[in-house]
């Protein structure tokens, strides 16, 4: 089969290489979209390897059909019975830029008939993402004050869903007035335009009960600021870094007094087991949302998977509103 490779100079050219072998509990999916994620670009440039055992292609997830089963498998959440032919999307914890790709049958989902196999590519990392981080993690209740960094990006884009889906006042941080307008059509609250604004006074002045819940792709010295805006008991989840890796002052004592947690989560390396439960909660939480439209996949471009260099660029520079897709031909 055909797949992206990443060459010696952090290239991305096209290889051939074997079929994927399925085990008993999975399935074999011939992709015909991709979901692109910062994470491909980290590994590309030797940062972020597969964990052990995976597929080394890069690519996080995929959506197409299924065209094998394993001996094993058995009904979707949607208790029918997996079958080929069947249009899905999921996660994988590699392998996903590639003409086929096995993943876990727990791990899809069945593709809402409505939905383009685009859509489908640009559901599963945003969404299984910002629901881990705003339920599983930091147990979001209804009607709370959300602070979402990143606003415009894919993680971002479903986190504002999820959260307004609740009743929840949204603010988000962005880098342009176009990411801040993006973002209002979303649903969020207020936009804050980092450039121009900084989130922490606005914050003080505007939400001065603090923020339950705080989402931060950022990191770096966003660490010390967003203690400054939690409110009593709240949490903070820190998916990335990409404000560098340390912080040269936090305040123990305002952590101490709010009584704030900090977690730090990641999705591709969790077991099979917690990422199936996670779909299943999902599923149950909000699948039908999807189906509906109350919630939908963002996507910024969708570029033929022969333009991935293009697609890369876009992602490395910060321009994308939503998900980056790739169309396999």
């Amino acid at each position: 089969m055909k797949y992206i490779h990443v060459d010696s100079q952090q290239s991305l050219v096209f290889s051939q290489t074997d079929m994927p072998e399925i085990a008993a509990d999975e399935c074999l999916v011939k992709v015909h979209a991709i979901g692109i994620n910062r994470a491909d670009l980290l590994q590309r440039a030797g940062k972020y390897p597969a964990p052990a055992g995976e597929s080394p292609i890069l690519g996080l997830e995929v959506s197409g059909e299924i065209i094998q089963c394993g001996e094993t498998v058995s009904n979707n959440y949607q208790g029918k019975p997996w079958q080929l032919g069947d249009r899905v999307f999921g996660l994988v914890a590699g392998g996903g830029y590639s003409q086929y790709v096995k993943v876990k049958a727990r791990q899809l989902f069945c593709l809402p008939e409505q939905f383009s196999f685009e859509q489908g590519a640009a559901c599963a990392e945003v969404f299984l993402t910002a629901y881990q981080s705003l339920f599983s993690i930091a147990k979001l209740m209804d009607n709370s004050n959300v602070l979402i960094h990143a606003g415009a990006s894919g993680v971002g884009s479903a986190a504002i869903q999820l959260a307004k889906a609740k009743k929840c006042y949204v603010a988000v941080t962005v880098g342009s007035e176009a990411k801040a307008q993006a973002c209002l059509a979303l649903g969020a609250d207020f936009a804050i335009n980092y450039q121009k604004t900084d989130f922490v006074a606005w914050s003080k002045e505007n939400v001065s009960a603090g923020y339950d819940v705080i989402i931060d792709v950022v990191s770096g010295e966003y660490l010390a600021k967003n203690i400054n805006v939690a409110t009593l008991d709240g949490h903070i989840v820190t998916l990335s870094m990409l404000g560098g890796r340390y912080c040269s002052q936090v305040d123990v004592a305002k952590l101490l007094a709010k009584r704030l947690t900090l977690s730090a989560s990641t999705l591709r390396n969790r077991s099979d087991d917690y990422k199936a439960q996670l779909v299943e909660n999902f599923s149950n939480d909000f699948y039908a949302d999807l189906v509906n439209g109350k919630i939908k996949p963002i996507i910024d471009s969708v570029y033929p998977w022969q333009h991935v260099e293009q697609a890369h660029d876009k992602m490395a520079n910060n321009e994308n509103v939503g998900k980056l897709v790739l169309l396999v031909s």
